[in-house]
């Protein structure tokens, strides 16, 4: 079991895997992949800005950055970074 600050970073990875709607007791959580990001062609700073705003929705985490390494067949791949409270860094891949 991870800890801190490696499980925040697994945390806002899989933040930024959700789709909007998917929390069923927060359905305001989540990036609208279907309303705006499947079978468009966002701006990679769109995205960008969807992973980091999910990312911060985790507990702790105070700053986020993420970076796109592949799109590719309609699958983004790439890693989010974050800072938590107690200035710790840590990166997971999404």
């Amino acid at each position: 079991m991870a800890s801190d600050p490696y499980s925040q970073a697994q945390d806002a990875a899989s933040a930024i895997r959700t789709f909007e709607g998917e929390v069923y007791f927060d359905t305001t959580l989540g990036i609208p992949y279907f309303e705006q990001i499947l079978g468009y062609a966002p701006p990679i700073s769109l995205l960008k800005a969807y992973f980091n705003s999910s990312a911060l929705t985790v507990p702790g985490v105070t700053n986020a950055q993420s970076f796109i390494t592949s799109w590719q067949d309609r699958v983004i791949r790439g890693q989010v970074q974050i800072r938590n409270d107690a200035g710790q860094v840590s990166a997971a891949g999404f």
